[in-house]
């Protein structure tokens, strides 16, 4: 039996009908053109750096010169919408606004385009067609649209806010304030058709605007906030994005960066969102005010927005004020330790909201309430006494 088993081993291993044992070591034998190819596809494989460039900094054109075209007024009607795409196509050459002294002439003949753009759509002679449309709102990409460079501003423990930090201008913004102007009249324009723009103004265009309320200008911050807020008011299709979209950005804030220059003003446009909210709440309206308003309470930076905060809050209670209690519940969670100048703030917070507080809602938090009244009534810090309710 053991001589029957030992005569079905095999007794050479070197021949093996695999395919896969008889076929040499690709990487021993690989020649300089696979070792050539084998670089070029780990090159592709690993994401390319984006270029991040200043706010205040622009491509150069690739446009050798423009030249101003006919105005409107020695246009035919027939030809006015054409003409109306050719200068809105016209403006989408860009320039380095850093040097005034570079491109001068083709940066005044943009401006008067943009300004005769301007006067045209104020006008609201000719409905828009849908080429005009798409050339409107890629014309706004491409000037508007863009990265900033990354925020190296220290916090510091004055509220979040520096006084040696002023706000840095854009020095294109002479040029931004002009499109920001022509696309807050395209929007609002009775002559724009909200079902045909929505395929153009959709959701990544939306994404791109909120993008660009990280800009350290206030005054482009300002017009965002209002050309975002006539857009979700005419595009009631976008409205839950808009909503969603601009809570991410509060979460990114509070949990991951705590660095952002536009929650001010993306909470004065949530503060008339909310001021629109229908009753009875829904259960998504009560979700937002307690995974994202009452955490905007916890960064070193409240300060700066305190004010917007308080009031988005306020309007829930008026809303439904059986919400006071969760928000009390969520002040105390975040209370300050060692932060008193933030701590008078929750106190005058706190004032408000036992105003509109009931017997009923009061008696949830009544226990430790008055346990942290008890606490900033000891406290050392004078304006923490003076502010207790």
């Amino acid at each position: 039996m053991l001589r029957q088993f030992l005569s079905k081993i095999p007794r050479s291993f070197g021949n093996s009908d695999s395919p896969e044992l008889t076929r040499p070591n690709s990487f021993m034998t690989a020649g300089p053109h696979t070792h050539r190819s084998n670089s070029f596809n780990s090159g592709c494989g690993r994401p390319c750096a984006t270029k991040r460039t200043s706010s205040s900094i622009f491509p150069a054109s690739v446009v050798a010169g423009i030249e101003p075209l006919l105005p409107f007024k020695n246009a035919p009607n027939s030809e006015k919408m054409n003409l109306f795409v050719s200068k809105v196509s016209l403006c989408c050459a860009t320039f380095d606004f850093s040097d005034a002294t570079k491109n001068s002439i083709e940066k005044d003949v943009k401006r008067q385009t943009l300004l005769e753009l301007l006067d045209f759509v104020a006008s609201g002679s000719i409905r828009f067609s849908e080429p005009a449309i798409l050339a409107m709102c890629r014309m706004c990409s491409t000037n508007l649209f863009r990265v900033f460079p990354p925020n190296y501003r220290s916090i510091t423990s004055n509220n979040g806010e520096n006084d040696d930090d002023d706000p840095i201008f854009c020095s294109a913004w002479p040029h931004l304030q002009i499109v920001y102007d022509l696309l807050l009249k395209f929007i609002t324009s009775s002559c724009l058709d909200a079902k045909v723009a929505k395929k153009y103004i959709d959701h990544a265009f939306i994404l791109r605007l909120l993008d660009l309320f990280d800009s350290e200008d206030p005054r482009e911050r300002e017009c965002l906030k209002t050309i975002l807020h006539r857009v979700y008011g005419k595009f009631m299709v976008h409205r839950p994005l808009i909503r969603k979209d601009i809570s991410n950005i509060f979460y990114r804030f509070v949990f991951e960066e705590e660095r952002h220059n536009g929650i001010t003003e993306l909470l004065d446009i949530f503060g008339s969102i909310i001021s629109g909210f229908a009753l009875p709440l829904k259960e998504e309206h009560k979700i937002f005010l307690q995974r994202v308003l009452i955490p905007l309470h916890k960064p070193k930076t409240l300060g700066v927005y305190f004010q917007q905060l308080s009031y988005c809050v306020t309007q829930f209670i008026d809303k439904d004020p059986k919400l006071s209690s969760i928000v009390i519940k969520g002040l105390l969670k975040y209370w300050p330790i060692t932060n008193s100048q933030k701590e008078v703030m929750f106190l005058d917070e706190l004032k408000d909201i036992l105003e509109e507080i009931d017997m009923v809602e009061f008696q949830k938090v009544m226990v430790p309430l008055s346990w942290q009244i008890g606490r900033c009534i000891n406290s050392f810090h004078f304006q923490v006494n003076f502010s207790v309710p």
